[in-house]
């Protein structure tokens, strides 16, 4: 079961205390679920009031490499430590949002259908009508020009389709979501889809996707050495023609699902952008009390400017 909306369907209220304080993340049922409501959680704007000048950033400088970045990232954190994010926006603010984050040299991956909850049938199981309502709220706004200049990475389709505990016993399968990839398409077909499930998963259907253009690949550490979790999945997504994500679970993916400490993340995220074929690098969760430890920092500082120096490219497969 996909644990974002429930650590955050309050955070509206919460917002100011949380910036100041921190988040907590609360214990779900796996690991490694990358929810799309964390990462903007109920639907709320986060252009802070508090946010330094954008005139003291350097936008062309900041746009350089891969985004980096942690799914929920507030907008006033973009800026000299990371220039990505995984955010769900409600379609009012989207604009306003948008703006902000490309003054600030910062590119962002959308959720457009938010929690699970409000796409799933009385069963439990994912139905496509409702999560193309969901989707359609967006369909008036004219966004297209930060799709065009890269603020947009792409659409995030869904979260673990794969998890068969998330839909009730019953996995969305990668018909349905290429017919999801279809319909974001047609209403915007320059925008990159993303599914949040390893390309293995992808593969495994025997069918080539013309409509989703990227998977998704999240370690842990109990997924076995780094580099041999890497090479897997880059190959799975070459062999699919499709583009790759990578981040890491630093909230629950250290030792015994624990958060990783500063070395793991130095480690760990090396070994993954040493690799020139992964086209982001965002990881779980937000959490402001974790993220402001000086060992915290620096270990994300290290893989900023390991992003930075790599080719800036699309996720498109």
């Amino acid at each position: 079961m996909t644990q974002f909306f429930k650590v955050f369907r309050n955070i509206a209220r919460l917002r100011v205390p949380i910036l100041a304080g921190g988040i907590v993340a609360a214990a779900g049922c796996t690991p490694d679920n990358l929810s799309p409501d964390a990462s903007t959680p109920a639907e709320t704007p986060t252009v802070e009031q508090t946010a330094p000048d954008v005139a003291e950033l350097s936008v062309a400088s900041f746009r350089r490499g891969i985004p980096i970045g942690t799914s929920a990232l507030p907008t006033s954190l973009f800026g000299e430590r990371y220039n990505g994010a995984l955010r769900n926006i409600a379609p009012k603010y989207l604009l306003k949002e948008l703006a902000a984050i490309r003054a600030r040299g910062g590119r962002v991956i959308l959720m457009f259908a938010g929690s699970e909850g409000h796409y799933k049938d009385r069963q439990g199981h994912f139905d496509l009508g409702k999560w193309k309502a969901r989707v359609a709220r967006f369909r008036g706004l004219n966004f297209s020009s930060f799709i065009a200049d890269g603020t947009i990475v792409g659409h995030y389709l869904i979260d673990e389709p794969q998890d068969k505990t998330n839909w009730h016993g019953r996995p969305v399968s990668g018909q349905i979501l290429e017919q999801m990839g279809q319909f974001s398409k047609s209403m915007w077909p320059n925008m990159v889809t993303i599914v949040r499930t390893s390309p293995t998963y992808l593969a495994s259907f025997g069918i080539s996707y013309r409509h989703i253009d990227a998977a998704w690949a999240q370690y842990l550490s109990k997924r076995g050495n780094v580099n041999d979790f890497l090479h897997r999945n880059v190959a799975d997504a070459q062999r699919k023609g499709l583009g790759l994500i990578v981040g890491l679970n630093i909230i629950r993916g250290g030792n015994n699902l624990g958060r990783m400490t500063a070395q793991q993340i130095k480690t760990f995220g090396a070994a993954l952008l040493n690799s020139s074929y992964p086209c982001a690098f965002i990881s779980w969760q937000y959490n402001s009390s974790y993220l402001s430890s000086a060992s915290i920092k620096d270990a994300m500082s290290y893989l900023r400017s390991k992003a930075q120096s790599r080719s800036t490219k699309s996720c498109r497969g």
